[in-house]
Protein backbone atom coordinates (compact mmCIF):
# COMPACT_ATOMS: atom_id res chain seq x y z
CA UNK A 1 0.00 0.00 0.00
CA UNK A 2 1.17 3.56 -1.05
CA UNK A 3 1.51 6.10 2.19
CA UNK A 4 0.73 9.32 1.16
CA UNK A 5 1.92 12.42 3.47
CA UNK A 6 -1.55 14.25 4.64
CA UNK A 7 -3.84 11.43 6.75
CA UNK A 8 -3.16 12.58 9.89
CA UNK A 9 -5.08 12.57 13.43
CA UNK A 10 -7.57 15.45 13.84
CA UNK A 11 -7.03 17.96 17.19
CA UNK A 12 -8.61 21.14 18.68
CA UNK A 13 -6.44 23.39 16.57
CA UNK A 14 -7.91 21.74 13.38
CA UNK A 15 -11.72 22.18 14.97
CA UNK A 16 -12.81 25.03 13.03
CA UNK A 17 -11.87 23.39 9.64
CA UNK A 18 -13.94 20.38 10.39
CA UNK A 19 -16.54 22.39 11.08
CA UNK A 20 -16.41 23.82 8.30
CA UNK A 21 -16.67 20.94 6.32
CA UNK A 22 -19.26 19.48 8.33
CA UNK A 23 -21.51 22.46 7.56
CA UNK A 24 -20.77 22.07 3.97
CA UNK A 25 -22.77 18.85 3.87
CA UNK A 26 -25.25 19.46 6.86
CA UNK A 27 -27.04 16.49 5.39
CA UNK A 28 -24.50 14.03 4.73
CA UNK A 29 -22.25 14.68 8.14
CA UNK A 30 -25.14 14.45 10.17
CA UNK A 31 -23.97 11.37 11.95
CA UNK A 32 -20.62 12.79 12.55
CA UNK A 33 -21.59 15.90 13.42
CA UNK A 34 -23.93 15.21 15.98
CA UNK A 35 -20.84 13.69 18.30
CA UNK A 36 -18.73 16.98 17.00
CA UNK A 37 -21.13 19.77 18.27
CA UNK A 38 -21.46 17.66 21.66
CA UNK A 39 -17.79 16.29 22.13
CA UNK A 40 -15.21 18.33 20.15
CA UNK A 41 -12.72 16.87 17.99
CA UNK A 42 -10.77 15.12 20.76
CA UNK A 43 -10.68 11.78 19.97
CA UNK A 44 -11.01 10.40 24.02
CA UNK A 45 -14.49 12.92 23.93
CA UNK A 46 -15.28 12.04 20.76
CA UNK A 47 -15.47 8.28 21.01
CA UNK A 48 -13.25 7.84 17.76
CA UNK A 49 -10.87 9.43 15.60
CA UNK A 50 -11.64 12.23 12.83
CA UNK A 51 -8.71 12.09 10.24
CA UNK A 52 -8.05 14.58 7.97
CA UNK A 53 -5.86 14.75 4.63
CA UNK A 54 -4.21 17.89 2.58
CA UNK A 55 -4.03 21.19 4.17
CA UNK A 56 -7.46 22.50 3.81
CA UNK A 57 -8.74 19.22 4.54
CA UNK A 58 -9.81 18.09 1.30
CA UNK A 59 -10.39 14.92 2.68
CA UNK A 60 -12.14 13.90 6.13
CA UNK A 61 -12.94 10.76 7.76
CA UNK A 62 -14.47 9.40 11.12
CA UNK A 63 -12.74 6.32 12.38
CA UNK A 64 -15.07 4.42 15.39
CA UNK A 65 -17.55 1.65 15.85
CA UNK A 66 -18.82 2.99 11.92
CA UNK A 67 -15.74 4.04 9.60
CA UNK A 68 -17.62 7.52 7.97
CA UNK A 69 -15.27 8.76 5.01
CA UNK A 70 -17.25 12.64 4.14
CA UNK A 71 -15.35 14.15 1.70
CA UNK A 72 -12.02 13.50 -0.38
CA UNK A 73 -10.77 12.11 -3.89
CA UNK A 74 -9.47 8.10 -4.20
CA UNK A 75 -5.79 9.75 -3.19
CA UNK A 76 -7.68 11.16 0.00
CA UNK A 77 -9.56 7.43 0.46
CA UNK A 78 -5.82 5.70 -0.08
CA UNK A 79 -4.18 7.99 2.76
CA UNK A 80 -7.20 7.02 4.84
CA UNK A 81 -7.06 3.32 3.98
CA UNK A 82 -3.23 3.04 4.67
CA UNK A 83 -3.56 3.96 8.16
CA UNK A 84 -7.10 2.37 8.85
CA UNK A 85 -4.79 -0.95 7.89
CA UNK A 86 -2.04 -0.03 10.27
CA UNK A 87 -4.05 -1.11 12.80
CA UNK A 88 -7.01 -4.01 13.89
CA UNK A 89 -10.01 -3.76 12.39
CA UNK A 90 -12.55 -2.44 15.05
CA UNK A 91 -15.52 -0.77 12.76
CA UNK A 92 -18.65 -2.95 12.30
CA UNK A 93 -19.27 -1.27 8.94
CA UNK A 94 -18.15 1.61 6.24
CA UNK A 95 -20.77 4.24 5.36
CA UNK A 96 -21.37 6.97 4.28
CA UNK A 97 -21.67 9.00 0.91
CA UNK A 98 -21.26 6.23 -1.95
CA UNK A 99 -18.26 7.89 -3.46
CA UNK A 100 -16.36 7.75 -0.66
CA UNK A 101 -17.29 4.95 0.79
CA UNK A 102 -16.94 2.47 -2.49
CA UNK A 103 -13.23 3.95 -2.96
CA UNK A 104 -12.01 3.34 0.24
CA UNK A 105 -13.63 -0.18 0.27
CA UNK A 106 -11.56 -0.52 -2.66
CA UNK A 107 -8.63 0.20 -1.16
CA UNK A 108 -9.49 -2.15 2.14
CA UNK A 109 -10.87 -4.90 0.24
CA UNK A 110 -7.70 -6.83 -0.48
CA UNK A 111 -6.84 -6.76 3.10
CA UNK A 112 -10.81 -6.80 5.14
CA UNK A 113 -12.71 -8.38 2.75
CA UNK A 114 -14.54 -10.37 1.96
CA UNK A 115 -17.26 -8.26 3.44
CA UNK A 116 -20.36 -9.56 4.43
CA UNK A 117 -22.91 -7.22 2.61
CA UNK A 118 -22.29 -4.60 -0.15
CA UNK A 119 -24.91 -1.94 -0.40
CA UNK A 120 -23.83 0.09 -2.82
CA UNK A 121 -26.78 2.50 -3.59
CA UNK A 122 -29.45 3.72 -0.79
CA UNK A 123 -30.51 6.74 -1.87
CA UNK A 124 -30.54 9.80 0.71
CA UNK A 125 -33.70 11.18 1.18
CA UNK A 126 -34.45 15.25 3.17
CA UNK A 127 -38.07 16.64 4.41
CA UNK A 128 -37.21 20.18 5.25
CA UNK A 129 -40.88 21.39 5.44
CA UNK A 130 -44.24 19.67 6.91
CA UNK A 131 -44.66 16.16 5.76
CA UNK A 132 -47.42 15.66 2.86
CA UNK A 133 -49.61 12.92 5.25
CA UNK A 134 -51.16 13.39 8.36
CA UNK A 135 -49.16 12.55 11.11
CA UNK A 136 -50.34 9.26 13.11
CA UNK A 137 -51.11 10.81 16.55
CA UNK A 138 -50.68 7.65 18.26
CA UNK A 139 -46.97 7.74 17.60
CA UNK A 140 -45.15 9.14 20.76
CA UNK A 141 -42.18 8.82 22.87
CA UNK A 142 -41.85 5.91 24.08
CA UNK A 143 -41.53 6.32 28.04
CA UNK A 144 -38.25 3.98 30.25
CA UNK A 145 -40.65 1.68 31.74
CA UNK A 146 -41.90 0.53 28.19
CA UNK A 147 -37.79 -0.92 27.28
CA UNK A 148 -39.19 -4.80 27.30
CA UNK A 149 -41.99 -3.92 25.23
CA UNK A 150 -40.01 -1.84 22.60
CA UNK A 151 -36.73 -4.04 22.86
CA UNK A 152 -38.16 -7.17 20.94
CA UNK A 153 -39.68 -4.61 18.03
CA UNK A 154 -36.50 -3.20 18.11
CA UNK A 155 -34.17 -6.50 17.80
CA UNK A 156 -36.78 -7.71 14.97
CA UNK A 157 -36.00 -4.15 12.80
CA UNK A 158 -31.92 -4.97 13.43
CA UNK A 159 -32.19 -8.87 12.14
CA UNK A 160 -34.39 -8.04 9.65
CA UNK A 161 -32.15 -4.77 7.99
CA UNK A 162 -28.82 -6.25 8.97
CA UNK A 163 -28.96 -10.23 8.87
CA UNK A 164 -27.45 -10.44 12.26
CA UNK A 165 -29.35 -10.60 16.01
CA UNK A 166 -28.02 -7.75 18.09
CA UNK A 167 -28.94 -10.42 21.12
CA UNK A 168 -26.76 -12.21 19.67
CA UNK A 169 -22.95 -13.68 20.69
CA UNK A 170 -23.26 -12.08 23.90
CA UNK A 171 -24.23 -8.58 22.68
CA UNK A 172 -27.57 -8.85 24.60
CA UNK A 173 -26.29 -6.25 26.78
CA UNK A 174 -24.89 -3.80 25.49
CA UNK A 175 -27.83 -3.45 22.47
CA UNK A 176 -30.42 -3.08 25.81
CA UNK A 177 -28.12 -0.34 26.65
CA UNK A 178 -28.55 1.15 23.25
CA UNK A 179 -31.82 1.12 22.85
CA UNK A 180 -32.24 1.97 26.59
CA UNK A 181 -30.10 5.36 25.83
CA UNK A 182 -32.53 6.28 23.00
CA UNK A 183 -35.07 6.14 24.88
CA UNK A 184 -33.51 8.32 27.54
CA UNK A 185 -33.15 10.80 24.97
CA UNK A 186 -36.41 11.60 23.71
CA UNK A 187 -35.32 9.52 20.47
CA UNK A 188 -37.23 6.82 20.09
CA UNK A 189 -41.07 6.42 18.69
CA UNK A 190 -43.71 3.62 18.71
CA UNK A 191 -47.13 3.11 18.36
CA UNK A 192 -48.37 0.66 21.11
CA UNK A 193 -50.99 -1.35 21.07
CA UNK A 194 -52.34 -3.66 23.50
CA UNK A 195 -48.85 -4.05 24.92
CA UNK A 196 -47.03 -4.39 21.73
CA UNK A 197 -45.22 -2.32 18.97
CA UNK A 198 -47.05 -2.22 15.81
CA UNK A 199 -45.04 0.72 14.57
CA UNK A 200 -41.19 1.94 15.44
CA UNK A 201 -38.23 4.56 14.70
CA UNK A 202 -35.64 6.40 16.19
CA UNK A 203 -34.15 9.57 15.50
CA UNK A 204 -30.38 7.79 15.63
CA UNK A 205 -27.98 11.41 15.05
CA UNK A 206 -29.21 14.72 15.17
CA UNK A 207 -26.98 17.78 14.89
CA UNK A 208 -27.87 21.32 15.16
CA UNK A 209 -29.29 21.43 11.87
CA UNK A 210 -30.37 17.49 10.56
CA UNK A 211 -31.58 14.91 12.39
CA UNK A 212 -31.31 11.56 10.99
CA UNK A 213 -34.31 8.97 11.12
CA UNK A 214 -33.44 5.18 11.67
CA UNK A 215 -34.55 1.86 12.73
CA UNK A 216 -38.26 2.46 10.60
CA UNK A 217 -40.31 -1.23 11.22
CA UNK A 218 -43.50 -2.20 11.10
CA UNK A 219 -45.44 -5.41 12.83
CA UNK A 220 -45.83 -8.23 10.04
CA UNK A 221 -49.29 -7.89 10.67
CA UNK A 222 -49.69 -4.54 10.11
CA UNK A 223 -47.70 -3.84 7.15
CA UNK A 224 -49.04 -2.33 3.74
CA UNK A 225 -51.47 -0.75 5.87
CA UNK A 226 -50.35 2.75 5.52
CA UNK A 227 -49.59 2.81 9.41
CA UNK A 228 -45.34 3.40 8.33
CA UNK A 229 -46.41 5.76 6.32
CA UNK A 230 -48.24 7.83 8.85
CA UNK A 231 -45.71 6.78 11.87
CA UNK A 232 -42.42 8.23 9.58
CA UNK A 233 -44.47 10.89 8.82
CA UNK A 234 -45.19 11.33 12.81
CA UNK A 235 -41.14 11.00 13.41
CA UNK A 236 -40.46 13.61 10.61
CA UNK A 237 -43.05 16.23 11.48
CA UNK A 238 -41.33 16.05 15.42
CA UNK A 239 -38.16 16.74 13.71
CA UNK A 240 -39.10 19.17 11.39
CA UNK A 241 -41.97 21.17 13.13
CA UNK A 242 -40.72 19.92 16.96
CA UNK A 243 -37.36 20.36 16.66
CA UNK A 244 -36.46 22.51 13.56
CA UNK A 245 -34.76 20.30 12.15
CA UNK A 246 -34.29 18.99 8.32
CA UNK A 247 -35.69 15.14 8.38
CA UNK A 248 -33.25 12.98 6.97
CA UNK A 249 -32.68 9.07 5.98
CA UNK A 250 -31.08 6.38 3.49
CA UNK A 251 -32.69 3.52 2.37
CA UNK A 252 -31.86 0.10 0.63
CA UNK A 253 -32.23 0.86 -2.96
CA UNK A 254 -34.01 -2.34 -2.91
CA UNK A 255 -36.40 -1.68 -0.98
CA UNK A 256 -38.89 -0.03 -3.45
CA UNK A 257 -42.13 -0.15 -0.45
CA UNK A 258 -40.12 1.75 2.06
CA UNK A 259 -39.00 4.28 -1.22
CA UNK A 260 -42.54 4.63 -1.74
CA UNK A 261 -43.90 5.01 1.23
CA UNK A 262 -41.19 8.12 1.88
CA UNK A 263 -42.17 9.96 -1.33
CA UNK A 264 -45.52 10.29 -0.06
CA UNK A 265 -44.52 11.78 3.42
CA UNK A 266 -42.63 14.48 1.26
CA UNK A 267 -38.90 13.12 1.04
CA UNK A 268 -37.34 14.04 -1.83
CA UNK A 269 -33.54 12.18 -2.66
CA UNK A 270 -30.33 14.64 -2.49
CA UNK A 271 -27.73 11.54 -2.80
CA UNK A 272 -26.50 8.83 -2.31
CA UNK A 273 -24.80 6.37 0.50
CA UNK A 274 -23.45 3.28 0.39
CA UNK A 275 -22.63 0.61 3.76
CA UNK A 276 -20.29 -2.11 3.60
CA UNK A 277 -21.25 -4.37 6.60
CA UNK A 278 -18.91 -6.57 7.85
Amino acid sequence: MLKLAGARLLEERDAVGVRSVLDSDPVAACMVASRVEVAGVHPLRLGGELWGYGSKLDGLCFSGVNLIPLRGRPDAMRAFADRALRRRRVCSSLVGPAEQVLNLWAELEPQWGPAREVRAEQPLMVLSGPPSVAPDPLVRPVRPDELDIYLPAAVAMFTEEVGIDPSSDGGAAGYRARVAELIAGGRAFARIEGGQVVFKAEIGAMSRSVGQIQGVWVHPDRRSTGIGTAGTAAVADRLVRGLRRTASLYVNDFNIGARIAYRKVGFQELGSFATVLF
